[in-house]
């Protein structure tokens, strides 16, 4: 089944079912709505391109980076794990409430996921035989500086990921991946510790 997101007075279940195995794909989006009053249910269709089908090359999008025409053999070797990588800074996880640095970085998951939505591994990653089973790897820096040349070095080498800043004070606080087979990523963060 689908997963659903609970608010004050709406469900929305989102199913995708894919109707055929060669780019381009077609998908059918279901989606309910409901309320105290009344269900309203619709669907769309959408058009997905894949990395042979799409002539976009590697874009920036404020401080998103997609690098998904990089992602050719994704999906080659099943037995590989994927995995999100998530790097938070240790200057802030020493001088802000605990919660506020994980909450960085569930921003910055979240919004590595939902900007590489239609990307198959993420869409593997987050596939509801898989879901209880994500594999994340929480890394640090040291600072700032630490943080941007990250950003940069992923950026060089065509890794799709979220710098996330913190508003309104515009801080770069967090760097996640959109999920990645381990051995395609793991040798960008091989120099980094694990965040204790």
């Amino acid at each position: 089944m689908a997963s659903t997101v609970f608010s004050a007075a709406f469900r929305f279940p989102f199913v995708t079912r894919r109707l055929f195995d060669t780019a381009p794909r077609v998908r059918f989006c279901h989606s309910t709505i409901r309320s105290a009053h009344s269900t309203i249910r619709f669907a769309h269709r959408r058009r997905r391109f894949t990395t042979a089908s799409s002539s976009m090359s590697q874009q920036q999008t404020g401080d998103i980076v997609d690098a998904s025409s990089n992602d050719e053999n994704s999906a080659k070797n099943p037995d590989d794990v994927v995995v999100q990588y998530v790097v938070l800074r240790r200057d802030l996880i020493d001088s802000w409430p605990l919660g506020s640095v994980v909450t960085q970085g569930c921003h910055a998951s979240v919004a590595a996921i939902w900007s590489f939505k239609d990307d198959p591994v993420t869409l593997h990653y987050c596939d509801p035989q898989h879901i209880d089973s994500m594999h994340k790897v929480t890394l640090e820096v040291k600072g700032e500086t630490q943080m941007m040349n990250l950003s940069e070095k992923l950026k060089l080498g065509g890794i799709s990921h979220k710098l996330w800043m913190e508003q309104p004070e515009n801080i770069p606080t967090c760097i996640a991946t959109k999920p990645y087979p381990k051995s395609q990523v793991s040798s960008f963060f091989k120099k980094l510790q694990l965040c204790k």
